[in-house]
């Protein structure tokens, strides 16, 4: 008899209230991920409708920072999770409504959308320092049980992971310096689920540009992920990028994990 296992999915929807427009709860509810991490929410609770906020069947937890119509993030969980923190404390984790932590029986589940760091030289230092805290934040919690990751990091790790890489090279999301961390987090123990499933996969994007029409090109980056403590790794049974869900600038992208 098969084990049974757990569907996780992160998407970044690029506004919650613009692609409710575009059926997203009737996708939810089609798909039925057991987890669905959402990231780039730019909306409050009183500007989302209630059946938004916690859909049927589902139990839903928000961070958004004070500045209106920018970041957030959302969890959306069928199981009642061991914890929940979506606030640590300090403000480069906290003010900008980037992260959710949810305990699981078997694992840590961290709901993250990261800095861009394309602005200018301030806020790539600012990216790269979160990056480091981040960084820091997984590795006191995995001392107690697995760490598993998501959301999207804004930066394609390998020349496979984006369809233009030399003209991208000093571009914020393919900066040496960017990718580096990446190579950092595989250093400590952390793995790319798709690629690990993947290795060869090429045109597997997560995010394209809208305003050069680069979807319809397959012109995309890979920006958005699972990142896997090596722990738990023989658990997660699948790596999933679903580049025919519309509706955002990104797409979906899954694990399926075995579950008790």
């Amino acid at each position: 008899m098969p084990s049974k296992s757990s569907l996780l999915i992160s998407w970044n929807v690029n506004g919650v209230r613009a692609v409710l427009k575009k059926g997203f709860l009737a996708w939810m509810k089609e798909v039925s991920p057991d987890v669905l991490c959402i990231q780039e929410t730019k909306a409050q609770i009183p500007q989302i409708p209630e059946d938004a906020v916690h859909p049927e069947g589902y139990i839903g937890v928000w961070s958004f920072p004070e500045r209106k119509g920018y970041s957030g993030v959302a969890t959306f969980i069928k199981d009642e999770p061991k914890a929940i923190i979506s606030t640590f404390g300090e403000p480069l984790l906290d003010e900008e409504g980037r992260i959710i932590l949810t305990e699981h029986e078997d694992f840590y589940l961290f709901n993250v959308y990261f800095p861009n760091g394309g602005r200018d030289d301030d806020r790539l230092k600012y990216k790269m320092k979160f990056y480091d805290r981040f960084l820091d934040l997984i590795e006191e919690y995995r001392k107690k049980k697995p760490v598993i990751f998501c959301g999207d990091v804004n930066t394609a790790h390998h020349e496979i992971d984006i369809a233009r890489p030399k003209e991208n090279e000093k571009n914020s999301g393919f900066m040496p310096i960017e990718r580096k961390w990446l190579d950092k987090l595989e250093e400590h123990g952390f793995v790319d689920a798709f690629r690990h499933f993947h290795p060869d996969a090429k045109d597997e994007y997560s995010w394209w540009d809208v305003k050069s029409g680069a979807r319809l090109r397959n012109v995309g980056w890979r920006i958005d992920y699972f990142w896997v403590d090596k722990a738990i790794l023989p658990k997660v049974k699948e790596a999933f990028i679903w580049q025919n869900v519309r509706g955002s600038d990104h797409c979906p992208v899954e694990i399926r994990i075995e579950a008790k």
